[in-house]
């Protein structure tokens, strides 16, 4: 119940329905009692009552402070007297399981890890309870500058001497010793047993008739992090291969860039494995590349391990061959689990690596290390977006990354994924709790200072980099730096031996050195990449150590590379439609071989951003004419594949470049590119603009090739605005023009798209005699896409005639074509036609898919000039099945996207389809209004109310 009270509202609880009431009154329970058992029961009881931290939701930090904190040493309290009355029991299992998680809560706590080191060594897990108490001893001088309390280091010292030849000895269950002054600790977290000093670790060997050991197992691998992210599949690879057990001695090499994360995957797969190595984990860092240091020699590295294991000094050996045969020899027989970090070469680890069945080595280097006979390799690249944003959001805290999801992207792909990096960036926000992302997106984004923001005390990812470069040859260190100045995000062979200026081979040879010191990835076959930073290092490093003209010259090399392949990749693709000598400033050694048009396409589909990015450097040093002859020869590729914003990126800014060198020719080429691609983007009144004045220069010029590639165009724009009229005019100008000049493809392609003004229009047989003729100006063995359009053309007539077997069939035959060429645009409206079919067949389901496929298609390409037309369609099949709200639906939204786009056929579509839904969907009177609108613009465009025409194609 809720009183009002002087100082506010009072809810008046049964104290047994209130936890902590609960919680406190099993505490004095469990301490009254004399039976451990029920005693142990009793305080399982009272923790069983908390639920997450007091307060934590309200965000006052009077409340925590205040109250919070209090009461958690409370149930602190309280975890500790219940792990002491199950270690009486001997119930160390149940201890481990409840206590390693919460030390990692409050890795200060040493009450909650004295019974938790004692319970994991009782419980056999002796190699595991030395890692805990390293850890302990780690966290409490970085962040105290103390040692552990007596009482841990006494029972370190115990666990560490044990001689016990069956492992660590185990209490009865309820066997009870006490400490001299009667504690009932024993030999549990406290103290030695004083019962049975022949079972205690701390009592020396010859006391109890013992043997001296000369193998000293141990486990000296370093802290494990605690909030290890995004390695999973890494993670279970190094996992799977320390299980597998016994027969022989396993080698796991994981490799990768500087800050890739090996050494934290390796340090926590060791952690994860220490179970399985009863007789020890070791640790040794080889120094490959450390900051001023020089790598241990194997000599100096077999010294550290033989002292790790027992060896006397004055035992030692003098040679690196006799202290592996003694190395070799103290592990024999045993499970050993061993860390070689940072390795340098073969040479240097090839002597450390045990020969013991059942032992596992795990390396890291960036290095391959592939003369390694039998090893296991984990290559690890970069943690892509997901697992960054949950790298960085384990280090801060999921409030703080889930307030800002945008600015966290941005942040982790600045980072480029290396976890060296997300983990600098987070440390310094840990610091700075008042930084958003927002503000460290700004600082990385800085190019001249990237580097500057991720560096903090002790780590640096340019430093890191910097060892790597160092140890380079210079042959390789050369092309590293020609590297960098590469034009896009990855480089090919060729393009390689055009930057490098070396022949095939010896572009070859050096790559796959850089691949092999993980400074360069291979992304396929002879397809090559700088991670982001990486990359961003190379560039920073030429800069500084070529020559500016050393520099100019490649680049202009590279790019004149590009320029080249694009030209003879586009001839493949179909006419050009303009004749042009293409004059780079130099020309490469090695050209790529494109003999087809299959591998014409593969080559623009590996290179498209980089074609890109080739145009934009052209246009930046002032080279309009390159830049233009460029995007020109990429428009087909682009438009057919459905990359629109690169081929309007590309486009804007070649014509910037024409212009500012007042290049009327190239102006007027580039406008036409960008009109085209401003249609199929939905927007006809631009594309309108550009093209006619693309006419107009070529007019000025006495360019009739290039008027008439203008006109054509115009026609495309004019179609899908539904003023068939004048597309047909157009076109007929066109077609005249290619016949004047016996142009046997212009001729084919300008048929194909009278055949769908025809169609539109009404005129089957007018539409058919030029589909034929199309299909019989066959020009080369393989079917292109006028081929296809005419095929698709055909089926829409039959359909419409009401022969569907042979619609459906001519335009399956025109799919297959389009899919073939990787043409989306024409494969979309296919697509869509075929759905009509099938609903005229009664296959609705079928029906709505093929449209839906039809309209993503669309949407994924940013090629929507389609979309008002396959809405229509859908809106019909989902009326035909009787779905007249989602058939309202989509011819709402195909109307609203026609007069958008001002496609006056499809919204008269729309209106038409609307006026047709019943009255429950469409009021009658806005209904009529709709159809008399309708009318009206079918009149105006002198179409029949009947489905859409095929798109006329440049």
């Amino acid at each position: 119940m809720i009183e009002t009270t002087a100082g506010g509202y009072l809810a008046r609880v049964d104290p047994e329905r209130v936890d902590l009431h609960r919680f406190r009154r099993l505490c004095v329970r469990a301490r009254d009692s004399t039976d451990p058992e029920h005693a142990a029961r009793l305080w399982g009881e009272a923790l069983d009552c908390w639920r997450g931290d007091p307060f934590s939701g309200t965000g006052s930090e009077n409340l925590h402070y205040t109250l919070g904190l209090p009461l958690l040493e409370e149930k602190w309290a309280a975890v500790a007297a219940w792990a002491e009355a199950c270690f009486e029991l001997g119930r160390y299992r149940d201890i481990v399981t409840r206590l390693t998680p919460l030390v990692r809560q409050d890795p200060l706590r040493e009450s909650l890890h004295l019974p938790l080191i004692a319970s994991l060594y009782r419980d056999g897990q002796r190699a595991t309870a030395l890692a805990t108490f390293s850890e302990i001893q780690r966290t409490l001088a970085d962040q105290l500058g103390i040692d552990p309390s007596r009482e841990l280091m006494e029972l370190h010292q115990r666990i560490l001497r044990d001689t016990e030849p069956d492992g660590p000895p185990r209490r009865r269950p309820g066997a009870r010793t006490r400490r001299p002054d009667g504690d009932p600790h024993g030999a549990g977290p406290g103290g030695p047993a004083a019962a049975d000093r022949s079972t205690d670790p701390s009592v020396p060997p010859e006391e109890t008739g013992g043997e001296a050991a000369s193998f000293l197992p141990r486990n000296d691998l370093p802290r494990d992090i605690p909030d290890f992210t995004g390695r999973d599949a890494d993670l279970e690879r190094v996992l799977a291969i320390g299980a597998t057990g016994g027969e022989q001695a396993e080698v796991c090499v994981i490799t990768g860039p500087g800050g890739a994360g090996k050494t934290t995957l390796a340090i926590h797969a060791g952690h994860r494995l220490a179970e399985r190595f009863p007789d020890g984990g070791l640790f040794v860092d080889l120094y490959g590349h450390t900051v001023d240091q020089e790598p241990i020699s194997a000599l100096s590295a077999l010294g550290r391990l033989l002292r790790a294991v027992g060896v006397a000094p004055e035992a030692m050996p003098d040679t690196v061959a006799e202290r592996a045969a003694l190395w070799r020899a103290a592990i024999a027989g045993r499970r050993v689990l061993l860390l070689l970090d940072n390795a340098r070469s073969f040479a240097q680890i090839s002597p450390l690596l045990p020969a013991s069945p059942g032992s596992l080595t795990v390396i890291t280097s960036r290095h391959e290390l592939s003369g390694l006979s039998g090893a296991h390799h984990v290559s690890l690249g970069m943690l892509d977006s997901g697992a960054s944003v949950s790298l960085l959001g384990a280090v801060l805290g999921q409030e703080r990354t889930a307030r800002e999801p945008q600015a966290v992207r941005a942040v982790a792909r600045l980072c480029g994924g290396l976890p060296l990096a997300l983990r600098i960036v987070a440390g310094r926000m840990l610091t700075r709790p008042r930084w958003t992302f927002a503000h460290v997106e700004q600082r990385l984004g800085e190019q001249h200072r990237r580097f500057q923001e991720l560096r903090t005390d002790g780590q640096s990812v340019e430093a890191i980099f910097e060892l790597s470069y160092q140890s380079l040859t210079d042959p390789q260190r050369d092309a590293f730096l020609r590297l960098g100045l590469m034009i896009g995000g990855s480089i090919d062979l060729y393009g390689a031996a055009a930057l490098l200026d070396v022949d095939l081979p010896g572009a070859d040879d050096l790559l796959q050195e850089l691949v092999s010191v993980c400074l360069l990835e291979e992304q396929g076959v002879d397809i090559y990449r700088f991670h982001d930073l990486i990359g961003a290092y190379a560039r920073q490093q030429a800069l500084k150590h070529l020559p500016a003209e050393d520099v100019d010259v490649i680049r202009h090399r590279a790019g004149d590379h590009y320029l080249h392949t694009a030209q003879r990749a586009a001839e493949w693709l179909g006419s050009r439609g303009h004749d042009y000598e293409v004059d780079p400033t130099t020309t490469s050694r090695y050209r790529a071989d494109l003999s087809n048009w299959s591998e014409a396409i593969a080559w623009f589909d590996v290179n498209r951003e980089n074609l890109a990015a080739v145009v934009d450097y052209y246009a930046g040093q002032g080279n309009g004419k390159q830049a233009w002859q460029l995007a020109h020869s990429l428009w087909r590729f682009y438009a057919v594949h459905g990359q629109t914003e690169l081929w309007l990126s590309t486009h804007e800014r070649a014509l910037e470049a024409s212009r500012a060198d007042r290049d009327d020719m190239g102006s007027a080429v580039t406008l036409i590119g960008l009109g085209i691609a401003h249609c199929l983007s939905g927007r006809f009144e631009f594309a309108l603009s550009l093209l006619s004045e693309a006419r107009s220069i070529f007019a000025r010029l006495g360019d009739r090739t290039g008027e008439i590639r203008a006109i054509a165009n115009l026609a495309m724009v004019y179609e899908r605005m539904g003023r068939f009229r004048d597309a047909l005019a157009a076109l007929d100008e066109v077609l005249e023009h290619a016949v004047a000049i016996g142009d046997r493809e212009l001729e084919k392609r300008q048929r194909s798209n009278i055949a769908a003004i025809d169609q539109a229009l009404g005129r089957f047989e007018e539409a058919r005699k030029h589909c034929e003729a199309v299909l019989a100006l066959r020009i080369s063995d393989h079917p292109d896409d006028c081929h296809a359009a005419a095929l698709r053309i055909l089926g829409e007539i039959n359909a419409q005639s009401g022969d569907l077997t042979t619609a459906l069939e001519q335009l399956h035959g025109a799919l297959a074509v389009f899919r073939d060429l990787g043409d989306q645009s024409g494969e979309t409206y296919t697509r869509n036609n075929i759905g009509v079919v099938l609903r005229e067949l009664g296959r609705i389901d079928e029906a709505v898919q093929a449209h839906q496929t039809a309209l993503e298609l669309g949407r994924e390409t940013a090629q929507r000039s389609a979309e008002a037309e396959v809405l229509n369609e859908l809106a019909v099949t989902h009326a035909r099945a009787g779905r007249y709200p989602q058939a309202r639906s989509a011819h709402d939204s195909a109307l609203r996207l026609a007069r958008e786009r001002h496609e006056r056929y499809a919204e008269a579509r729309a209106l038409h389809g609307l006026a047709q839904l019943p009255a429950e969907v469409v009021d009658p009177d806005d209904a009529a209004m709709m159809l008399a609108a309708a009318t009206k613009i079918f009149a105006e465009l002198g179409v029949p109310e009947t489905p859409g025409p095929a798109s006329v194609r440049e």
